[in-house]
């Protein structure tokens, strides 16, 4: 059976709708930066899914295309991540989307070397005849956070988010969001074929001790 983070790091990836402490170790991604609407449609966020996908399928099936990753094993996509924020706001105002800046990430197996990277880029470029320059290889070191499972639309995150700021802040912590540490959320269904009320996000928070 092929590796799923999903699966195998519940902890990460399927969280308790009731908050919760944890510490996240440093992980790989491959991330595209942008800014603007999520929902714009051929907006910047809608080119980076392809730009992200095309990687990450580029490295899974890289044995068909002839070229070897040491160590490799069969594995799952893990599930779209994204870091957000407002640089007028500390906190996200979820009613001006046009406002969001963003980074949109899959995370990368550990195998999965720079090198690795660079040529996935190469080989998905010169196959689909796209540029995926834009594409980085990006290590997010998380440390102590706060998460939830939030269950149904993305406009009612606010209600979860208040529910997971007021937990942290009774069991002696503070919000730590800064310029290398955001608001973030895994995407674990997609809007495309789930009902809203149905959907299933991982929200994290930064924290520290007060």
């Amino acid at each position: 059976m092929p590796f799923d983070y999903k699966k195998e790091y519940k902890e990460f990836y399927l969280p308790p709708a009731k908050p919760q402490i944890i510490a996240i170790p440093p992980m790989n991604f491959v991330a595209v930066r942008g800014k603007g609407n999520p929902n714009a449609e051929s907006g910047e966020y809608q080119q980076a899914m392809g730009l992200l996908y095309g990687i990450s399928f580029t490295l899974k099936m890289s044995d068909k295309a002839g070229y070897t990753i040491k160590d490799a094993i069969p594995y799952v996509v893990p599930p779209l991540e994204g870091l957000w924020w407002q640089e007028e706001n500390e906190t996200i105002d979820f009613v001006h989307k046009e406002h969001f800046q963003w980074i949109s990430m899959i995370r990368l197996p550990e195998f999965i070397t720079r090198a690795d990277f660079e040529w996935a880029v190469a080989e998905a470029t010169r196959k689909k005849k796209q540029d995926f320059s834009q594409a980085e290889f990006l290590t997010y070191e998380e440390g102590l956070c706060v998460q939830c499972m939030h269950l149904g639309p993305y406009d009612d995150e606010p209600a979860t988010i208040r529910a997971m700021d007021e937990f942290a802040r009774q069991e002696g912590y503070t919000l730590d969001i800064t310029e290398t540490r955001r608001h973030h959320e895994i995407y674990l269904s997609d809007p495309r074929r789930c009902a809203p009320e149905k959907l299933r996000t991982v929200i994290r928070h930064p924290i520290r001790k007060k």
